[in-house]
Parts: structure tokens; sequence; C-alpha cells
């Protein structure tokens, strides 16, 4: 009897200090340096503190198509949060999840529910304008081999800059006086696009200055630039590539 509590007290030992270690874990975050929306939610990680378990998800191998990876989310896409079992997906919602559960700098992501709002109307324009035009620009040359960006698109991207550009008229970020999260998931964009389609100082005046104050953000460089730059990089080989090949046709 005595030996059978023993056991039992031993597995109980063993179970409470898997619980504690999975309890204390880190937030996982499956994710790519090249993607626009991981790179927003490694800014706002690094804005509020958060250390996170950072695990690489390389798309061209297909890893967002493995078995594994569609269960935690089965539209294929990055990134994802793993949260000690709670997922969450969408770099937008990720981002709210972390500053509500993580952070206790309200400013970030208000709790008033009409400064709310309009941050949460910024990020749909990243989500619904901004990024979808980053994308315009260079998917088709890495997935459907074209080799240079239209005239056409870089003024799609335009408009979206004067979007922005009205949004900054009276204040130095997107949502008035403070930095939130609209302005991370922005900015991981727009500095993706500006390497595609420049920002003209001239006519964006108001929109370059925002986006050098953030590029001084201590932690800018390492969580935005250097995966905007490797992105940047790869779709410019790509070009030249691409456009060989299609020469090489004729």
């Amino acid at each position: 009897w005595a030996a059978k509590q023993l056991g039992v007290c031993g597995a109980l030992i063993v179970y409470l200090d898997n619980y504690l270690v999975n309890m204390s874990s880190k937030p996982v975050l499956y994710y790519a340096a090249r993607s626009p929306p991981c790179r927003a939610v490694l800014l706002t990680a690094a804005a509020i503190g958060l250390e996170l378990d950072l695990r690489p998800t390389n798309l061209k191998e297909r890893d967002h198509l493995t078995p594994e990876f569609l269960k935690l989310n089965p539209q294929h896409t990055i990134p994802v949060l793993d949260d000690n079992g709670t997922i969450v997906t969408d770099s937008h919602v990720i981002n709210a999840y972390l500053v509500d559960k993580y952070s206790p700098d309200e400013t970030l992501y208000p709790k008033d529910q009409l400064k709310r709002r309009e941050v949460d109307a910024r990020l749909y324009f990243d989500a619904g304008h901004l990024f979808p035009r980053v994308r315009l620009m260079v998917e088709p040359i890495i997935y459907f081999d074209a080799y240079e960006i239209s005239q056409e698109k870089i003024a799609y991207m335009q408009l979206a800059y004067d979007g922005l550009e009205r949004c900054l008229a009276n204040a130095p970020y997107l949502c008035g006086e403070h930095l939130t999260i609209a302005d991370l998931c922005a900015v991981a964009s727009v500095s993706t696009a500006a390497l595609f389609a420049p920002i003209d100082e001239e006519k964006f005046p108001k929109l370059a200055a925002w986006l050098k104050r953030l590029s001084l953000l201590p932690y800018y460089q390492k969580n935005n630039q250097d995966g905007a730059d490797l992105l940047h990089s790869f779709v410019t080989e790509r070009m030249v590539s691409n456009k060989k090949a299609k020469e090489a046709e004729k």
C-alpha cells in the first residue's frame, strides 16, 4: 500500500512538474522573417517586452500545409500564435491578443471603446488595403514568374499612401499622440512597400516622417527592417532570374 501511495505521489509530482513547465513556457510564434504580418507581431512583442519562442515556417517547403500545421490553422497562413494551447491567427488579432494579455500599457491598444474602434479601423485598413497591395506587387514575381512591377501597381500602392497621409495630418501616429498596434502593423506593410514603390517625401511628407519616426524605435531594425530587406533581395533576385528565363524562351 505504501509503495502504491509513493507511486501515485510520484506520478502526481511528474504531472504537476510538466504542467508548470508548460504553463511557464513562452508563447510560440510560427513565422517567416520576410513576411510583413509576421514582422508586425515581432514588433508588437518587442514593444511590450514579451519573449516569443520563434518557429521559422518555410512556405517554399510547404511547412504550412502539413497536417500538424493545418490543425493549428486550417487557413494555412502565417503568423500563428500558440500560447499554451490557445491558438490565435492573423497578425492583427494576435497583436491585439498579446497587448490585452501581456501589456500593462493601454495606449498600444486602448481599453476605451471609442479609441479602440479607431485603432481597429486602421488595422482593417492595413488588412484590406495596405498589405494586399504589397502582395499584388511581389507575389506575381515570387509565384508566377513575373519580372517587373507595373506602374499601375505602384500607383495603386500610392493611393494607399494617400490614405495614411491623411490619417497623419494632425498627429504623429495613426491614431493620435500615442504609438498603437495600428502603427506597428501598418509600418511592416509600408516599410516593405516603400522598397518597391518609394514614398515621395514631397507628396507624402507626413507619411515619410512617420516611417522615419518608427524606424528609430530601438527594436525596429531587428524585428522589421532586416526582414523587409531580406524580402527585397529575394524579390529582386527573382525578377532577374524570371526575366532571363523569359528571354531564353524567345
